[in-house]
């Protein structure tokens, strides 16, 4: 038969390229920053974009011009657009300048925190793991369903009438 005696074998036969060398050959990621020294992200949810710039500074968070807690009046709202920080533990450190587009305010807030989550981990890339095992950086891709020709909504029929 062959030589082959384990795992790693088998796959430098197969990729004719040693195992360990073909490992330590993945770049680790490097920051994403413009020349003011902030990331850009798109952000998505549901009819909402947003684009964010985040850069170190206080935790300043505009979106459309306006403070956070004027635009997002709703509790809930500004929960949502927090958690990134939350969960990657930087309260605080990082400015955010967001303009988002379309949808209503629950899908907008959904859309920034998509944004910032990317963001960040474009940022600072040690910030991925934690983001992404949160599933903050995945764009939930739920979307209203379209309406149907011969229905009265999307799966909703007329009412029958038998006479």
């Amino acid at each position: 038969m062959s030589d082959i005696k384990s795992l790693d074998d088998l796959k430098s036969a197969v990729s004719g390229v040693d195992a360990p060398a073909a490992v330590a050959s993945a770049a680790p990621r490097t920051p994403v920053r413009d020349a003011q020294g902030r990331a850009y992200a798109t952000g998505k949810r549901k009819d909402a974009v947003a684009r964010v710039w985040v850069k170190p500074g206080s935790g300043k968070i505009t979106v459309n011009g306006k403070e956070m807690p004027v635009y997002f009046a709703r509790p809930v709202l500004q929960l949502i657009v927090n958690q990134p920080f939350g969960v990657a533990g930087v309260e605080g450190q990082f400015d955010v300048y967001a303009t988002v587009s379309g949808g209503g305010l629950s899908g907008q807030a959904g859309a920034v925190k998509h944004g910032i989550s990317k963001a960040l981990q474009l940022y600072e890339p040690g910030l991925r793991g934690a983001l992404k095992a949160a599933g903050f950086l995945t764009r939930d891709s739920r979307v209203v369903e379209r309406k149907k020709y011969g229905k009265a909504k999307a799966r909703r029929s007329f009412q029958f009438s038998k006479r």
